[in-house]
Order: C-alpha cells, then structure tokens, then sequence
C-alpha cells in the first residue's frame, strides 16, 4: 500500500486524527539498531537490513550487553524514539523523510521504517522489536503520514511550486538590474574620456556644456528630474535639489519586488527551502509493507 496525495479518503484508521494532530500515539520497543541502506524503498533493502542488525544485535548480546528499551511517540510530526525512562528524544524522524515501511506477518513482532537523514542526506532503515504490535505500528505510521500530508496542502503546500517560480523571476530580475548598472557605469567611463580628449586648448575659456552620450542626446535618468538647459540669454536654473538616488530601489525608483514578502500567506527564504523539502518527500510518498522476513535459527533466539 502507498501512501501520497492520492490516498483513499474514506479509508477507515485506526485512530482518531485528533490522536495524532494534537497528541501522540505511544509504543514500547527494543531497538535493534539502524544502518545505511542504498534505496529509499523496497522489500529486500530492508530484509538485508534486519538481517545485518540481528547479527550485529547477537554479537553485542554474547558481549554482555542488553537489546536497548525504546519508547516511539507517533503523531504527525513524526516518529520520535525516546528513552522510556528519561524521555531523552534519541532520534525524530519526520514523515516526510520516512518512504517504506514494512512489518513481518510470521511472529508479528520484527517491524521497520526507512528514512532519510536530516544532516547527511543517508537512507538509513531503523529496525524494532515490539510485542506483536508490528503491524498497529505500521499502520499508525501510515496514518500519520497521510494526516501530515494533508495538513501540508491546507496550510500552503500547493502554492510552493509557484512561489518557486516567482522566486526564479525574481532572482532574473535582480541579475538584470546588476547588469543594467554595470552597463550604465561603463557607459558613464566611455562618457568622460570622451570628454578628456576633445577638451579645451591651454589657456582658452572653458564652457561647461552638459555631458551627452555617444549618441550626443542628454543622457536620460528616470531617478532624477529633468532640469531645463541654460538658454543663451538668461540666468542658469538653480541646481536640482533631490537627494541622490536610493541604492535599493530598481532602475525606474521603485523598491524591488520581493516574493517572499508580497502577502501574508507566503514565507521567507529559509522557511520557502523546508517547504520545497517537505513537497518533495510527501510527493514521493510512503509504502506499507507486510513482508516475512528470512529467519535463520540465529535469528529466533534474538
């Protein structure tokens, strides 16, 4: 079974969504452990992972040492394993990271999830042992997933894409106005060793005329006004009084359009990039599995 956007509204859960909105579901564990898988999904990822944690697990046991008690709070914010006495949080894998899991249909106990790590980007499969609850688990998992995910859509989820894209225009826009600038400043330099060459013979008056461009038009600014030419026979117009122009405004003086700020419903930058993280996890979606794990006589004694 996959859970996605397409998921069966009228299939009956087994709790309730407030349960899992504003609550958490809580189970007891052992935890075997969790290693590095290659895929995201599938059958034999994660019987090749139970396998490789139960000899791992056996080995640490002739060693001494006691299968970790585990405590699982499943709401839609993910699955959190916690230490059941201190209630110190181990691991918090949100659901949108997790994209399989599956539990064994023999002894009801071996069940497992992956999900990919928030700092190394890893697929790393978490397996458990619980007291014939495996299959509840999984099934609660998958509740969760699909809460979560349509909580995501109602809050916003369907307008990411589409801040994406404003957010690529808007980034084409500013890369423009810095090419503009550059453009105009090296216009201004040509401008004026124009001026260095054809300037005035030694010890003649010097007219100050208004500097022209290339094309001699009076180079137009749309931040400043336009200020009239001396006329031959009247006084100069007094010098223009506006302040220089503001370096955060565009080309034609106004503030440069910010997506992220446009209206109340949209999100700064940091927020937009856990946004686009969340899209892309819930897009893929989660798969439910009753599988039966490869058990050797090594692994019934776990």
């Amino acid at each position: 079974m996959k859970i996605s956007g397409n998921v069966d509204t009228d299939k009956t859960w087994m709790h309730t969504p407030e349960a899992l909105a504003k609550h958490y579901i809580p189970y007891n564990a052992k935890f075997l452990g969790n290693t590095e898988v290659e895929a995201p999904k599938g059958t034999e990822v994660v019987e090749d992972a139970v396998r490789k944690l139960k000899f791992q697990r056996h080995i640490k046991k002739s060693e001494g040492q006691k299968v970790p008690k585990v405590e699982l709070q499943i709401s839609i914010y993910g699955v959190k394993i916690l230490d059941p006495k201190t209630k110190d949080v181990h691991h918090n894998c949100q659901l949108h990271r997790i994209s399989f899991c599956a539990d064994d249909k023999t002894d009801k106990r071996i069940f497992t999830f992956i999900c990919k790590d928030s700092e190394s980007n890893k697929h790393l499969c978490y397996v458990f042992d619980s007291e014939k609850c495996a299959e509840e688990i999984t099934l609660t998992i998958g509740q969760a997933f699909d809460l979560a995910y349509k909580k995501f859509l109602e809050s916003g989820g369907k307008d990411v894409e589409t801040r994406k894209q404003i957010g690529t225009l808007q980034r084409r826009i500013q890369e423009l106005e810095t090419e503009n600038s550059e453009l105009k400043k090296q216009l201004q330099d040509f401008e004026e060793q124009l001026m260095m060459v054809h300037g005035s013979p030694a010890g003649s008056i010097s007219i100050q005329t208004q500097s022209t461009d290339v094309f001699d038009m009076v180079p137009f600014s749309p931040v400043t006004p336009l200020v009239p030419t001396q006329a031959n026979n009247a006084s100069p117009p007094p010098p223009p009084t506006t302040l220089p122009p503001d370096i955060s405004k565009d080309l034609f003086g106004a503030e440069p359009f910010d997506p992220f700020t446009c209206a109340s419903a949209d999100f700064p930058p940091d927020i937009q990039s856990k946004l686009d993280e969340m899209q892309e996890g819930f897009k893929m979606g989660l798969t439910l599995e009753g599988t039966i794990f490869s058990l050797d006589p090594l692994d019934e004694r776990c």
